[in-house]
């Protein structure tokens, strides 16, 4: 099971916050509670997003305990994977073989979704 802190920095009243996420939920609750964070704390709990927001004190608990320091980039890249796999929690570390094979279609991915269609059927132009 491995925690991951990303190199987010954004202001929170006087705090400075990022973001921390893991492989489990169990993983995650886990160094929540060894860092001191509220279980209640909990973002999109249950979902591929599941995270907990915390202050940069805590990230320094967070890496002490064994967390492992990833920037805003490779934490997008790792909830992509989730959400594409269909699963909330990837087993693995990023890079390992599960997501690079994931991640490696990037140019493959419809990354806006779908587009949407009128009630009445795709639009047609007319030549006004």
């Amino acid at each position: 099971m491995t925690v991951y802190v990303d190199t987010m920095r954004a202001r929170f009243g006087r705090m400075t916050m990022c973001h921390m996420i893991a492989d489990s939920n169990a993983g995650l609750i886990a160094m929540a509670d060894r860092i001191g964070v509220q279980r209640k704390w909990i973002q999109n709990a249950g979902t591929y997003r599941e995270h907990f927001d915390i202050a940069l004190s805590k990230r320094k608990l967070a890496i002490e305990a064994g967390a492992v320091e990833v920037s805003m980039v490779e934490l997008g890249r790792i909830l992509r994977a989730r959400r594409m796999s269909g699963c909330k929690q990837i087993a693995g570390r990023p890079g390992s073989e599960v997501e690079r094979d994931q991640l490696r279609g990037d140019d493959h991915v419809n990354v806006k979704g779908p587009q949407p269609v009128s009630r009445n059927g795709p639009a047609v132009r007319t030549g006004r």
